[in-house]
């Protein structure tokens, strides 16, 4: 009787004027009135027919493509196409430049978090899914020009692949590379993730990993979300931490690179290595 007295006095009377709590997060309108983002609304053809401005945009979208390749096209169209596969039948240009806006260009688009990525407007679970296929397709394509080959000689292919995987994440992640006598990757293995501006390591466990794969040396990888490579002073005494536990069982670091947003820090070319 308690509970149902307190449920009374929870509903409102008759005659009260209610609203929602919080406003929704999208915009009614109609879906082709003519002040729609993307140019909206009704088209006219020349024998005065009226059709929906995007009628036929996807199949002479994915014909440019196929005939002139992505190069020439600017980035929401690539975008469109990826939303091609989660969205049917409507216009995913508007949502395609709300994403750009909203993470800058396509690499933040398809490193972008779920929780970020579903505050944009229009953007759903499936849009992630795709973002998230690509995000794999682009680090496996990456991750193949580097694996079981020398890194020394093909460093450009090792950097643009820490950079495909890292610069845009969110929060710091610490990674090695793990090398053999030869100076081939043997394993590329994520050691800690962390904040957006500190991530924890442990020189014993990174000499623990190193002695069980036998490896002869190591290359030492981590991003900065700010986008500023530049490293810390923790980032100097850690890396000199690492350093002087690995000479101990005759690994040596290569190089300890920092991967911001447009550019790439090195301690081996800093002489700080």
């Amino acid at each position: 009787m308690r509970g149902l007295a307190d449920l009374d006095a929870r509903i409102p009377p008759p005659d009260a004027i209610t609203q929602p709590a919080f406003s929704p997060s999208y915009k009614a309108r109609g879906r082709l009135s003519a002040d729609a983002s993307a140019g909206g609304g009704l088209v006219t053809d020349q024998h005065g027919n009226k059709r929906p401005h995007y009628w036929g945009h996807r199949e002479r979208l994915r014909t440019r493509f196929l005939t002139g390749g992505h190069k020439p096209m600017p980035e929401y169209e690539i975008l469109e196409l990826l939303l091609f596969n989660a969205i049917e039948r409507i216009d995913v240009k508007p949502l395609a430049k709300r994403l750009l806006s909203a993470f800058g260009d396509l690499n933040g688009v398809v490193a972008a978090s779920k929780h970020r990525l579903l505050q944009v407007e229009g953007a759903t679970d499936r849009v992630y899914l795709q973002l998230r296929i690509a995000e794999a397709f682009a680090h496996r394509m990456a991750r193949a020009k580097v694996l079981e080959r020398d890194v020394l000689t093909s460093w450009d292919d090792l950097i643009d692949y820490c950079r495909t995987s890292m610069a845009h994440r969110e929060t710091e992640q610490f990674r090695i590379l793990f090398l053999d006598r030869k100076n081939t990757i043997i394993a590329d293995e994520e050691q800690a993730t962390g904040t957006v501006d500190h991530v924890p390591v442990y020189p014993r466990e990174i000499v623990k990993r190193a002695l069980e794969l036998n490896a002869g040396a190591l290359i030492l990888v981590h991003n900065h979300p700010s986008g500023d490579p530049t490293p810390s002073r923790e980032d100097i005494q850690m890396t000199q931490k690492i350093d002087a536990a690995c000479k101990t069982i005759g690994v040596a670091i290569h190089d300890h690179v920092v991967i911001g947003k447009e550019e790439e820090y090195s301690f081996r070319a800093s002489g700080l290595l």
